[in-house]
């Protein structure tokens, strides 16, 4: 997510409302790895991204989804190296996704905004 934070932050001060999704783990094969971040706001403006491939329209919809519902979701997306191969991708692998909403009146929003903000200025934040 810190390759992202600048432009959350930002998102954060303009008082958009956005979903984030963060790669939480990864097993066998994966594009990238944990920490990797997708951000969609209330208009369907994209930043970051969480695989580089085939997930990310699902990881975009799951983050549209989250945001209209409130909810925070975790999802699997996966195959087995042979399954992969057998519908064209170059490699199995599985991720998993945490997605987080973050509402205009959500209560978690000044967390994000403390966290967002040090990680912007190369500080460390959890």
């Amino acid at each position: 997510m810190l390759d992202i934070a600048a432009e959350l932050d930002r998102w954060l001060d303009e008082g958009r409302e956005f979903a984030v999704a963060t790669v939480v783990s990864v097993g066998g094969s994966a594009p990238r790895g944990p920490g990797a971040a997708l951000a969609v706001d209330s208009e369907g403006t994209a930043i970051g991204s969480v695989s580089g491939g085939c997930v990310e329209g699902a990881v975009y919809e799951l983050c549209s989804d989250a945001l209209r519902s409130g909810e925070t979701v975790r999802e699997r997306f996966g195959y087995s190296d042979e399954d992969a191969f057998a519908v064209g991708l170059t490699c199995g692998g599985v991720i998993d996704m945490m997605v987080t909403p973050v509402g205009a009146d959500a209560p978690s929003r000044e967390l994000f905004r403390a966290a967002l903000a040090t990680a912007a200025r190369g500080g460390t934040a959890a």
